[in-house]
């Protein structure tokens, strides 16, 4: 059975292990083990740096440990994904891992991100310009993308032939 990832901000949301257990069970549905990065339990006596030094290390092992990563790359904190997320996505297509990306569709940057007829934002940055829903690292280098975890999923087990 093909182990799948579970990237993404969910574990920052008040219903963090409940969205977890869902993505988990939508996973089975389609013939794929997820794994969650809060099926870690983190060892309660640790100091707080102690204590993300360890969520980073069993993280890293839980998607060495996969063969596929499904990441969500909605907004999170503003107009970008999680930045840890982008790491996880990043260190997944160094590895080899195909990821499958997940968001509703909201147009390419230029639809997403306010700017001026020159194309930069109110700070003066150049807002890419690529036809592309996020920025390019991440848009060219998943394997697939779906609208909804549901449609990922299935899309991604449909490519892992399962």
């Amino acid at each position: 059975m093909p182990r799948i990832y579970l990237a993404g901000p969910d574990v920052f949301r008040p219903d963090a292990v409940e969205r977890g257990a869902r993505l988990k069970r939508l996973c089975a549905e389609h013939g794929l083990e997820g794994l969650y990065p809060l099926d870690n339990q983190l060892p309660p006596e640790l100091t707080p740096a102690a204590a993300a030094q360890w969520i980073l290390e069993a993280n890293i092992a839980l998607l060495r440990s996969a063969d596929a990563v499904l990441a969500n790359l909605e907004p999170f904190r503003g107009l970008e994904p999680d930045s840890g997320t982008v790491f996880e996505v990043g260190m997944a297509v160094a590895l080899g891992k195909p990821v499958w990306a997940c968001f509703a569709p909201a147009g390419d940057l230029r639809a997403q991100v306010p700017h001026g007829a020159d194309g930069r934002d109110a700070r003066g940055w150049l807002v890419e310009d690529f036809g592309l829903p996020r920025n390019l690292m991440l848009a060219c280098s998943w394997t697939g993308y779906g609208a909804t975890s549901e449609a990922a999923l299935a899309e991604l087990a449909r490519h892992l032939g399962v």
